[in-house]
């Protein structure tokens, strides 16, 4: 069995900043800490720092007052903002910078008056906080049959954004809709979907021709991570999202000669390598790494932990 192994993979500039907060905030408060949501949708690393002592909460009515609360990579609204103040919170911001970008266009373009039409997934917690930002002026579509359903007139101010982890081909089937509909519809200054998300889906579309079966390590909440398994079943391929080796199936491996692996955005390494490591002990794979597109991104860590790393050392 040869194992095709997309690069890039796995975890993104953004993923990577969120987990930092929440490891520096460990190291400076111990693991009294709570945060908003998972910090990132992926099972394993939300078990790693429950484990720890780590509290996941969804409503903050579960936080005691006074006590340090991370916001998730994901992003939150203002009415959750107001009220982690109003419970007198010590709240560190782990939104991924691209998120925030959508927040802040969110806000400009209701602010000018726009009616703002978001392009994603209906209570995914990105979508929710975007739509947070501006709920008066937000309205949700998913696919071009939503679109068809809009009453706006030609004459309104439009706008489109997109949640970051979108499908590219699916989000730009609903965008050309709307520009059929709407054709002065205005759309962000730079595209709203991440780096990272559209890399990992250009490498599987670039080598899933060369498989027989495509493994996605990743969770079932992971957005990104589902269109990525989308993607090999639309090219008419196996393929299946798993959180890592124990849910792998020995009778997917039975006629599959070239299996292909990557790992949604949220997906840490180890999980991949463990999954590399069953498939040689158990199938004897080769291992063919791939780079398609190079990534270098970073982001730094909130201006308050950066304060506090600079006090201790």
């Amino acid at each position: 069995m040869k194992v095709l192994l997309a690069n890039p993979r796995g975890f993104c500039a953004g993923v990577n900043m969120a987990i930092e907060c929440l490891e520096e905030c460990i190291r400076e408060f111990g693991t009294n800490i709570f945060v908003y949501h998972e910090i990132v949708h992926n099972r394993y690393v939300v078990e790693k720092f429950s484990s720890q002592g780590v509290k996941f909460v969804n409503h903050l009515s579960e936080v005691p007052a006074g006590s340090i609360l991370l916001y998730s990579a994901h992003g939150v609204s203002p009415e959750i903002r107001a009220e982690a103040r109003q419970r007198d919170l010590r709240t560190i911001d782990a939104t991924c910078p691209l998120v925030t970008k959508v927040h802040l266009e969110a806000i400009k373009y209701a602010k000018a008056n726009y009616n703002i039409i978001l392009i994603g997934h209906d209570g995914h917690d990105e979508v929710i906080g975007t739509m947070g930002e501006a709920p008066e002026s937000i309205t949700l579509v998913e696919t071009p049959d939503d679109v068809d359903q809009l009453s706006f007139s030609q004459d309104d101010s439009l706008v489109y954004l997109t949640q970051t982890t979108l499908s590219v081909e699916e989000a730009n089937l609903v965008i050309e809709r709307l520009k059929q509909r709407y054709p002065n519809i205005e759309s962000p200054p730079k595209e709203d979907i991440c780096y990272a998300t559209t890399n990992r889906q250009h490498a599987v579309k670039q080598l899933i021709q060369q498989a027989d079966l495509l493994l996605v390590l990743g969770s079932q909440n992971s957005s990104n991570s589902k269109r990525l398994m989308e993607i090999g079943l639309a090219e008419g391929k196996q393929a299946y999202l798993i959180d890592g080796k124990d849910e792998l199936q020995p009778e997917w491996f039975e006629t599959v000669e070239t299996v292909m692996i990557t790992a949604g955005a949220s997906a840490p390494e180890v999980v991949v390598q463990d999954c590399l490591n069953h498939l040689k002990e158990e199938y004897g794979a080769t291992i063919e790494e791939i780079t398609t597109r190079e990534e270098n991104v970073t982001f730094p860590l909130p201006k308050e932990l950066r304060q506090l790393q600079s006090l201790r050392e």
